[in-house]
């Protein structure tokens, strides 16, 4: 199936960042400041901020971290437990994300953004190393297709892109629809300018997609902005 690539000419202004309260994201276990392009932009690591602000998610409870991940002092188990967006991780046991039916085997304890539905959208402040032409890729599952898009500082950035279903009506096991890992590759080619960004992901249709990252490369460098 093909995909179609997508190209947005633009920038990291600093304008689209003064009104901007949301924070980049850090933890005890993630201290790099704004994620870094070239390279890959975790989903989970959205913004800190409250809703309406860093994210916008159609409830308050994170039904992964504290709910269907019980709290057990772990790491990964509490992770941003109390804030509003969905979050998991991959788990190896019992053949839950490394089963027969992906398409790629995603990493261990890969955490990602869960539960979305339509509307829902999060905030992730970027710092653009080099300016030039960047392709995407993303790591997810949706379990019966479903579209995004991506906004720079609040500017569209890409229109509707289609992500292919990964549901496997061969597997007997139902809830493991949602644990189909694929990597779509090219999702969209974009121009950067060096810079501290604000991307946003926007869910537009269906829902049901788990979207752990952002792959950014560097494909080749933009002649009129260095």
């Amino acid at each position: 199936m093909a995909v179609a690539i997508l190209v947005f000419l633009g920038g990291c202004a600093s304008g689209g960042l003064k009104a901007y309260k949301g924070k980049p994201f850090n933890d005890s276990g993630y201290q790099g400041g704004p994620q870094k392009i070239p390279g890959r932009v975790q989903c989970a690591y959205y913004d800190l901020g409250e809703e309406g602000v860093a994210y916008h998610d159609n409830d308050a409870t994170n039904h992964g971290s504290g709910g269907l991940n019980p709290p057990d002092g772990t790491y990964l188990n509490e992770f941003r437990m109390n804030e509003g967006v969905d979050t998991s991780y991959t788990k190896f046991h019992d053949a839950i994300d490394n089963n027969p039916y992906d398409l790629v085997v995603p990493p261990k304890n890969q955490l990602y953004v869960g539960w979305t539905e339509p509307g829902e959208w999060f905030k992730m402040t970027v710092a653009v190393e080099r300016s030039g032409i960047y392709t995407v890729d993303l790591l997810y599952t949706s379990n019966r297709g479903g579209a995004i898009s991506l906004d720079l500082n609040g500017e569209p950035m890409t229109p509707p892109i289609n992500l292919i279903s990964t549901r496997n009506d061969a597997d007997p096991l139902a809830w493991r629809q949602w644990h189909h890992w694929n990597l779509m590759k090219n999702i969209a080619e974009v121009e950067l300018v060096k810079g501290v960004c604000v991307l946003t992901v926007h869910v537009l249709a269906e829902g049901n997609m788990n979207l752990a990252c952002l792959d950014f490369r560097r494909k080749t460098e933009s002649a009129a902005r260095k």
